[in-house]
């Protein structure tokens, strides 16, 4: 693809979702970590039905950190792998207060190293809660690129989703890179 077929493509999504904003509820930083972890292999309407039982059971970055991992468990039980994503939330919550100061770090690398976290959710983060030019690919915006660009490989292995992160890493606007996110992933959600 040209330079001007990447730009006619960003313009095109700025166009169809104008105000493309995160769909998940939240008020806190952390409180957006965890939903973004709760949403994997599962959708952000699920998570918003959950969240708000379980963010008023555990109000505080504290109370997370103290929690038992199986009573987190039975509130985020129809999000699915509802065990693993408990104990990474209990353990996240210990690590940002321990290590963090009680703040979601601001750089992949720092993200990346928080349990549960990987390159989808410490993207979707660095990009919606700090405005950083990094790309969130999940399942949708894999969809978007085998349309687009796809070569015929299979768009779910660990080295395509190196390869369309490093392919939207050039293309991403800087100006608003949690909106092109969403937007490609809308897209591939609707599409």
């Amino acid at each position: 693809m040209t330079k001007q077929d990447v730009c006619a493509i960003v313009e095109a999504l700025k166009e169809l979702y104008p105000d493309s904003l995160c769909s998940l509820q939240y008020e806190k930083d952390y409180e957006l970590l965890f939903a973004v972890r709760l949403s994997a292999q599962c959708t952000d309407e699920r998570v918003n039905k959950v969240t708000p039982a379980l963010f008023a059971r555990f109000p505080t970055l504290e109370s997370f950190a103290q929690a038992d991992i199986e009573e987190v468990g039975r509130y985020i039980h129809s999000c699915g792998f509802f065990r693993g994503k408990s104990k990474d939330l209990v353990l996240c919550a210990q690590m940002l207060l321990s290590e963090y100061g009680g703040k979601v770090p601001g750089t992949m690398e720092d993200l990346l190293r928080l349990p549960g976290v990987g390159d989808y959710t410490a993207g979707a983060i660095a990009s919606i809660a700090f405005g950083l030019p990094v790309p969130a690919v999940d399942g949708n915006v894999l969809r978007v690129y085998a349309r687009i660009c796809g070569d015929g490989g299979d768009i779910s292995t660990p080295q395509m989703k190196k390869k369309v992160a490093q392919a939207l890493e050039r293309v991403i606007p800087v100006d608003a890179p949690g909106a092109f996110n969403q937007a490609l992933m809308e897209l591939g959600a609707m599409v």
